[in-house]
This record gives structure tokens, sequence and C-alpha cells, in this order.
């Protein structure tokens, strides 16, 4: 069986660098090249020598149309304009993509969904496997709990992050907005500063936490009167993302046109 071409969208940041030695490591995949910006700094350079595993013979590009060419899959971590963009291209190329950008609002999101009319494109806040369990979990629980029980989630990331809160707590308000039967964007409470006033009844809050090199915490905390359950995550390494991308690939290989997610790649759907 021919190995799985994979090609990487944002090679010269940390979690490119991570997902090109993760594909070199997987059996079955190798490295169909790597992009970057025009404007990097990386262009030019062995792309393997920038992950830490040695020459590929493969240099850094700006072109991502010759990049789709060469892969079955291209794996894109870096920002949303990219990422709509490259789904486009994936579309024109009937090739398949992976996102794991965060960030996209819901124009983001709406070309996702068109460009998956003619290609098969996977979109997840967050690739872990752990992440993933504890979103049908979060949904379930604020389904049982109902709004006797007050629910706030927090999250911490590394210094680097740009977007707040994280994609991946934004995710998880949606689950718990979905187990409750409600609408986020009426019940999301984003900011407290100030005489605020007393706690709404039914309000998802968030919390955002910046410092560091966390590569990734969420909790999500229900608590009422005399009790609080509490779900958490925390991510030690940046591999177990690159991991879940690079198994998120060998699923969408060859999978029909339509915007998949990680509960289809683990079976959870």
């Amino acid at each position: 069986m021919a190995e799985l071409r994979i090609g990487i969208s944002g090679c010269g940041g940390r979690m490119g660098r991570m997902l090109i030695a993760e594909v070199a490591a997987t059996p079955g995949c190798r490295v169909a090249g790597g992009v970057e910006a025009a404007a990097s700094p990386v262009l030019g350079k062995d792309i393997g020598e920038l992950a830490g595993i040695g020459a590929l013979g493969l240099a850094a590009s700006s072109d991502v149309t010759a990049l789709f060419d060469h892969a079955d899959v291209v794996i894109e971590f870096s920002t949303p304009e990219a990422s709509v963009a490259h789904a486009r291209l994936a579309a024109t190329a009937r090739k398949a993509l992976v996102i794991g950008t965060t960030g996209l609002d819901e124009h983001a999101n709406a070309a996702l969904r068109e460009a998956a009319k003619n290609a098969p494109i996977l979109w997840a806040p967050n690739m872990s496997l752990g992440v993933n369990l504890m979103l049908g979990l979060a949904e379930q629980m604020a389904r049982g709990l109902g709004d006797d029980f007050d629910i706030e989630i927090l999250e911490m990331h590394h210094r680097h992050k740009v977007d707040a809160p994280s994609g991946t707590a934004l995710a998880l308000g949606k689950a718990v907005a979905a187990g409750r039967g409600i609408d986020l964007g009426a019940k999301s409470q984003r900011v407290r500063d100030g005489i605020t006033g007393p706690r709404k009844r039914g309000d998802i809050g968030f919390a955002t936490l910046r410092g560091g090199d966390n590569p990734g915490e969420h909790h999500v905390i229900f608590a009422a009167e005399g009790e609080q359950l509490e779900l958490t995550h925390r991510a030690s390494s940046r591999r177990i993302f690159a991991r879940g991308a690079v198994k998120a690939a060998q699923f969408l290989a060859g999978q029909k046109p339509g915007l998949y997610t990680m509960k289809d790649v683990l079976g959870l759907g």
C-alpha cells in the first residue's frame, strides 16, 4: 500500500514543526511538504531540520497550490484567514484538509461548509482524544444537572496564544449549551469587571488565563448550593494534538466530501 502523503501548512510554527516530526514517525505516512506565509523567515529551509529530525530534502515554501498537488491530505494549523483560503484551495483540488486552527468565526465556519461540498474537510478546535471525550461528558452533565448548577469554563494557555477564550473552551461552552437546549450566544458571560451584580441564573461563564508555556488546560465547573463537580483536562505536551491531527488525516484520506469532526475519527458520532 502506498504511503499517505501529508502536507503541513504552518510548517514553521510550534505545532507545524511537531506535526512534521509526528508524520515522519508514523508508519504508512510521509511528509509531502510544508508551507508558510510569504514573509516567513523559514522559507527555503529544510522542514525536517526545522522539526529537529534531520534533513528531509523538502524546503519550506509559500506555494500552497503546489502543496495540495503533492499531498493526499494537508494539515492546517495557522490563522483563520489562511484556513479559509486553504479550504477553498482544497475544494478546487478536491483534496482532504484537516484544520486545527482556532478562533474561526461564523463567517469562516460558513466558508468551510461551502468548501466541504467538494472536498473532505475536518475541523476541530482540539485534536486531543481526552478533550473530545470531555466534550461529550460536559454535554451529558449539563443535560442531567439542569440550571440549578452554575456553569463556569476556565482555560489557561501559553503566553503566545492570540485568541481568547480558546477554541476548546468555546466548544465546551457549545456542548453544555446543547445539553441545556439553549443558545450559547444568548447566555455566554465572557467578562466580569467592577460591580457586576449577582450572577444571572443560566449563564455560562468563561475565564481566560495566559502565561508561561502551558500547552492547554481546561476546566468545566458545575457549582450549586452544597456541591460542586468539575471536569478537567490538562495537556502536558503538544504532541497529543499532533498525534490526533495525524490520526484525523489518516481517517480523512479517501472519505467523501463533507465536513467532519473528531467524533467521526473516534467513532463517537
